[in-house]
């Protein structure tokens, strides 16, 4: 059974347990995904309120298709809950694949690093994903209900939580990589996506606590 197909208690014990996965992987992407899900509650209790409607129809189209692009979002996280323990799971086979012979071994190393690989590129999504995700918020966050102000500043900090807890597993990845210009890469896509998250995430939660 997948992960996403668990009830919630189901989900949390499968996570405490002596398994290493589910992890902090799919949990990040778990976190940025009801992240997603709380800011587009804020847009279900916004659309007809007086205030919004009231707006200037451009404002009120883009904010509608920002709030689209949330669902698209959300629909692409939600796969990575899954993907991620998978991903971590095909590195443990790698390993304990055969060393016998030399040709063995090539083999392992070569299903090891492609294995690491997938592993780096499914949490780097999550934080990708993420990060387009506050951006969004960002920009929706001055038209929404103030009543539901709280329930923005919530899915900010589970957002963020999603790309810094799945930068975390990038970067404890990263390390298994033998393709030097590879780790360059991630590495400082890891430091941009770290930062400008960061400070999307500031600038948020000001806002939020402005007006409460």
């Amino acid at each position: 059974m997948n992960l996403i197909d668990l009830k919630v208690n189901e989900f949390i014990n499968e996570v405490d347990s002596n398994s290493p996965a589910p992890g902090g992987g799919s949990v990040s992407a778990l976190a940025a995904s009801l992240g997603v899900g709380l800011s587009r509650m804020v847009s279900h209790l916004t659309f007809n309120k007086k205030k919004f409607l009231e707006l200037d129809e451009k404002i009120r189209t883009q904010y509608e298709d920002n709030f689209i692009t949330l669902n698209n979002i959300k629909e692409e996280l939600i796969p990575l809950i899954d993907k991620d323990t998978y991903a971590f799971n095909q590195i443990m086979n790698a390993f304990k694949m055969s060393k016998e012979t030399d040709e063995d071994k090539q083999k392992r190393i070569e299903a090891i690093e492609k294995a690491t690989l997938e592993a780096i590129k499914v949490p780097y999504e999550v934080a990708r994903l993420s990060y387009k995700a506050l951006e969004l918020v960002e920009k929706m966050m001055t038209y929404g209900n103030k009543n539901a102000i709280s329930d923005i500043g919530v899915g900010c900090l589970l957002l963020y939580a999603g790309l810094e807890g799945a930068l975390l597993n990038v970067k404890i990845n990263i390390g298994g990589l033998s393709d030097a210009e590879m780790v360059k890469v991630y590495q400082s896509s890891y430091e941009t996506l770290l930062h400008e998250g960061k400070e999307l995430k500031e600038k948020i939660l000001e806002f939020v606590h402005s007006k409460l």
